[in-house]
């Protein structure tokens, strides 16, 4: 949990495991409101009531809405990061092709958790103030992509990094939420997508 100077901050880092708890349930809270009511059905007292705390409760941690929403895509984006880095970690040494197939398959393992959720948040994000957590978090994400494609001689890695990041996201999201469910059939049409970018490289 960020405890920056930005306007989406929390007011508070929570210390205590009660505190902690009541951080996590005002988070659960709202996101589960968010999924199945959308954006405009989250308020602070709608939130605040389904995560059993008061308002006033809820304001020691979070300023608005806004900031709620925030949090949830900060760790929105730390889980992919996270994601990213155990598969780059578990590909030291492998083939470019073996590295780029366990890429695609995190990125939709990433997605299919709570695809729901994470369309919401990823559209909430683009109307939100740039939040300078979540900018280095995803600034992370690539540069940990950067350094395997560096390792394998690909020119540009950081550029390739990105393309590489959007080509599967851009694939796999309209997929899962057209419904795919043959989730090793979706990484196997985005496999030679990544290397056929790869190879014009």
């Amino acid at each position: 949990m960020t405890n920056s100077t930005s306007p989406l901050s929390p007011r508070k880092t929570p210390r205590q495991a009660r505190s902690k708890a009541t951080v996590h349930a005002i988070l659960e809270a709202a996101a589960r409101i968010l999924e199945t009511q959308g954006a405009d059905a989250v308020t602070t007292n709608a939130v605040a009531d389904r995560a059993g705390v008061s308002v006033g409760s809820l304001y020691q941690y979070f300023p608005s809405k806004e900031a709620i929403f925030a949090e949830l895509i900060r760790q929105m984006r730390a889980q992919m990061r996270d994601d990213i880095f155990r598969a780059m970690d578990f590909v030291v040494g492998k083939s470019l092709s073996f590295a780029m197939a366990r890429l695609v398959r995190a990125v939709i393992h990433h997605h299919v958790h709570r695809a729901h959720r994470a369309d919401a948040l990823e559209h909430l994000e683009a109307q939100l103030p740039p939040d300078p957590d979540s900018l280095t978090m995803m600034s992370q994400t690539r540069a940990r992509l950067a350094l395997c494609l560096t390792q394998h001689k690909v020119p540009q890695p950081e550029q390739a990094a990105g393309d590489i990041l959007n080509l599967i996201i851009g694939m796999a999201h309209p997929a899962l939420h057209g419904g795919e469910t043959d989730f090793d059939s979706l990484a196997r049409r985005i496999d030679p997508a990544v290397l056929g970018y790869l190879g014009r490289m």
